[in-house]
């Protein structure tokens, strides 16, 4: 009779420890909590096997649960610092005033600015010459020497260099050149 009640207790074990580790691999929004799940099924089975008791399973949970848990939260540490910021490259940050258009845009601008933020996001700012303005806010990241700026339903690939203090944007249709002012 002892040996049945301890291959059923046996059983029984390892079937919480699959449902829990299942739980962790697949119920859980972060590595901090799978790891608190894992850690505590392997904990029980391991306070199980050395106290042979209620006292000592829930003891090796608890002591695995914590272990889990800090093994866990430092993966999402390390996952959350290796998330890459928007693709700025050396334009997020910096402001320009339009020297020169290529074909001038009609209705022709008083001041053409554009900003390149460091959350990915340009603005453009024109003003005509009845002193209205319009702003626009697009995507934008660099790849190499390509401008990539999009917003739903478009997507723009331009060519760019910079020179002293001056950033060239050419496309087939369309070359601009601006001068920098922050």
């Amino acid at each position: 009779m002892q040996w049945n009640r301890t291959i059923r207790y046996r059983l029984i074990s390892i079937c919480a420890v699959v449902s829990l580790m299942a739980a962790a691999l697949y119920g859980c929004a972060t590595h901090g909590q799978t790891g608190s799940l894992a850690g505590a099924g392997v904990g029980a089975l391991i306070g199980q096997a050395i106290g042979r008791n209620t006292g000592g399973t829930l003891i090796g949970a608890g002591i695995g649960a914590g272990v889990g848990y800090l093994i866990g939260n430092d993966q999402d540490k390390k996952a959350a610092s290796m998330q890459q910021a928007p693709e700025t490259g050396v334009l997020g940050g910096t402001k320009w005033k339009a020297v020169s258009m290529d074909p001038v845009p009609s209705p022709p601008y008083e001041t053409y600015l554009i900003e390149f933020g460091q959350d990915g996001w340009l603005k453009t700012t024109e003003t005509f010459s009845d002193g209205t303005s319009k702003t626009d806010k697009e995507h934008y990241r660099v790849a190499g020497d390509t401008l990539i700026i999009n917003n739903p339903g478009y997507m723009v690939n331009a060519k760019y260099a910079l020179e002293n203090k001056r950033l060239k944007v050419m496309l087939d249709e369309y070359n601009a050149e601006f001068m920098q002012v922050k």
